[in-house]
């Protein structure tokens, strides 16, 4: 797996380097954003993304919403601001995790096996039963259930893997109230302690955004005091 590892600290750049080679990652560096974008464009293509927030030439979420624009690959954030608005703006900006700086080698390592468990690891039941058919339309959305990709009026829409299985659980309960308690439920078995009820909503918003949901015209519905409808 290739590992595209953004970290301005030298020191810590270097161990984390050799930390993730001896677990059989083939790692890339980069220093700052320029350094990036030029191992993004021009190298091979990037398995999973490290991205420290702070870089010398910008910051992290900045580069991940690049990312996001032609990747769906696993981004975990390697932040020193351990605070609810940092880890909000990270996963708004379509990170899968984040990781608080001090940390142990292997809490990283697990917290990489979990986001990639999450992007490619065994379906849900509620998974299963969507895939039975060969896609489903709400509107002027259509979600091609084979390929896993999604479009609005006909333009693809790039969503992260937490976001399709987010989606899938609402395609299998169309007309049903869903509980936050439920869906959390169902992500449980995938992403595991790692999701938590704040993350939820943010993964929610993500995917109202992405479905060009407003208030006139919703797709997925908040029933007030109880949870999420889709219609």
């Amino acid at each position: 797996m290739r590992v595209l590892l953004v970290e301005d600290d030298a020191i810590i750049l270097e161990g984390l380097k050799f930390a993730l080679t001896q677990e059989g990652y083939q790692v890339v560096t980069a220093s700052d954003m320029a350094q990036a974008r030029t191992q993004i464009c021009q190298g091979e293509p990037i398995d999973f993304y490290l991205l420290d927030l702070m870089l010398p030439d910008g910051d992290g979420c900045t580069l991940c919403s690049e990312i996001r624009q032609h990747s769906n690959a696993p981004v975990l954030f390697l932040t020193a601001c351990d605070d609810e608005v940092s880890t909000v703006r990270a996963l708004e900006q379509g990170a899968d995790d984040y990781i608080a700086k001090p940390f142990r080698i292997r809490e990283l390592l697990a917290r990489m096996k979990a986001v990639r468990r999450r992007t490619g690891g065994t379906h849900t039941p509620q998974v299963q039963e969507a895939a039975q058919s060969d896609s489903a339309v709400i509107g002027d959305v259509r979600v091609d259930l084979r390929t896993g990709r999604l479009y609005c009026a006909e333009e693809e829409i790039l969503l992260t893997a937490m976001e399709y299985r987010l989606l899938l659980i609402f395609l299998n309960h169309r007309g049903q109230t869903l509980t936050r308690r439920q869906i959390l439920g169902c992500i449980w078995d995938e992403a595991g302690e790692f999701v938590n009820d704040n993350t939820l909503s943010v993964y929610i918003r993500r995917l109202r955004a992405k479905l060009h949901d407003t208030p006139q015209g919703q797709l997925i519905r908040t029933v007030r005091g109880i949870g999420y409808l889709m219609e």
